[in-house]
């Protein structure tokens, strides 16, 4: 196992449900994770090594700006093993940077998209290795992901 933090990059609400709910996976490796400052995040992650994000990030030019700097000081300060993450905006610049410095990047697609991509997985798809669906319905147009079943 790789002494390197995975990087755990989500909005908050249900998308952080989503990586929070793969506990087993990530509980007995190294993590950081980033999201947006919130109530619920702050609660869920108590404890854990948060980074976080810039809210808005939809239309919002000077926040996408913002967490691309954020990516860029914690894909340099913390050479993660793998970014993961179920979306929101966020985590385009992340995958972004990351794909350039070569570091392996998992996009899982939301719980309750089955018939078409959402957004940030259509903006991710040129930065991502690795494609998991929670639906085999959304292998329909994410070509070559794994499903991997409901994550909640």
């Amino acid at each position: 196992m790789s002494d390197r933090p995975i990087l755990l990059v989500s909005s908050n609400g249900g998308h952080l449900t989503q990586l929070l709910s793969l506990r087993p996976w990530w509980s007995g490796r190294e993590r950081l994770w980033v999201t947006f400052r919130a109530p619920d995040a702050a609660a869920s992650l108590r404890g854990e090594d948060v980074r976080w994000a810039h809210h808005p990030t939809t239309r919002h030019v000077g926040n996408l700006a913002r967490n691309t700097l954020l990516a860029a000081r914690v894909l340099r300060e913390r050479r993660p093993a793998a970014v993961v993450s179920t979306g929101a905006g966020v985590a385009l610049p992340f995958f972004a940077l990351a794909w350039l410095l070569r570091v392996p990047t998992v996009y899982i697609e939301v719980y309750d998209r089955i018939d078409t991509p959402t957004l940030t997985a259509r903006l991710c798809r040129p930065f991502t290795r690795l494609f998991l669906a929670q639906w085999e319905e959304q292998r329909s147009f994410m070509p070559g992901a794994i499903t991997v079943g409901p994550l909640l």
